[in-house]
């Protein structure tokens, strides 16, 4: 068969030459056909949740306190509740607070009702106002306590005190340690049961990210005598899912 008559019957098959009678034109060697690719085998993965906790003594707390005052008209209920609150802020910076470390968090004026059986009647208006105290010296937590509610006098609320740690960050980084090393633990134990043994780790992700846990004293607690204060300790805890190629 001539090279015309081999390129004819190629177009006439659909671009293919069959069989391995007719040689390729010009000679050309035959092209060597490409290996199939092997099947990849899916990678066989164990998914392990992990918890972690880690305590500490609490660094620091943040006093909660308020002054209120009623009077007959909002003016004089103002003029008395703004008493308060200088008396309030002389008594915690004679405390060493420093003027950083105390907020305003709120400011209210009230009008009072009495509700009986008539109408109801207008019978004056109360002020309030509340601040937020950071003591960073936490062993004089109470002496600040008994400062403000000195100072203050009947017009002094304390709302509660909160002890926690200046700086969570190290106290969060030993909760992230112990939840990788529990979720790798249970991991590595899956994978002995399995029969096979713990291989890279894939992925891990934080699916509880920093549950802090500050210790709240309520404002009751300091109602009675001489102000005692119990600090506790400061518990941060993560949880973390890890997956791992098993070999």
């Amino acid at each position: 068969m001539s090279v015309t008559t081999a390129l004819t019957a190629a177009a006439l098959t659909g671009g293919l030459l069959l069989g391995g009678a007719v040689a390729p034109a010009f000679g050309a060697a035959p092209a060597a056909a490409a290996p199939a690719p092997a099947p990849v085998a899916d990678a066989v993965t164990v998914s392990a949740g992990g918890e972690g906790r880690a305590s500490a003594a609490p660094d620091m707390a943040v006093l909660t306190a308020t002054v209120e005052a009623t009077k007959p008209t909002a003016k004089r209920a103002l003029a008395a509740q703004s008493a308060a609150a200088d008396a309030l802020l002389a008594a915690v910076r004679k405390q060493g607070i420093a003027d950083r470390d105390v907020r305003t968090e709120g400011l209210s004026l009230n009008a009072v009702y009495q509700h009986t059986d008539r109408p109801s009647k207008l019978t004056g208006y109360q002020a309030g106002q509340s601040f937020s105290v950071k003591i960073r010296d936490i062993t004089r937590t109470g002496a600040v306590v008994e400062a403000v509610t000195q100072a203050a006098g009947d017009a002094a609320r304390i709302n509660g005190v909160t002890f926690d740690v200046a700086d969570p960050s190290a106290l969060r980084a030993r909760a992230r340690e112990a939840a990788h090393a529990d979720a790798r633990a249970k991991a590595e134990q899956y994978a002995r049961l399995s029969g096979r043994r713990l291989g890279r780790l894939v992925s891990l992700a934080e699916t509880g990210s920093g549950m802090h846990r500050p210790l709240d004293v309520p404002g009751a607690a300091f109602d009675e005598g001489k102000v005692q204060v119990a600090t506790g300790e400061i518990r941060e805890e993560v949880t973390v899912t890890a997956v791992y190629e098993l070999d």
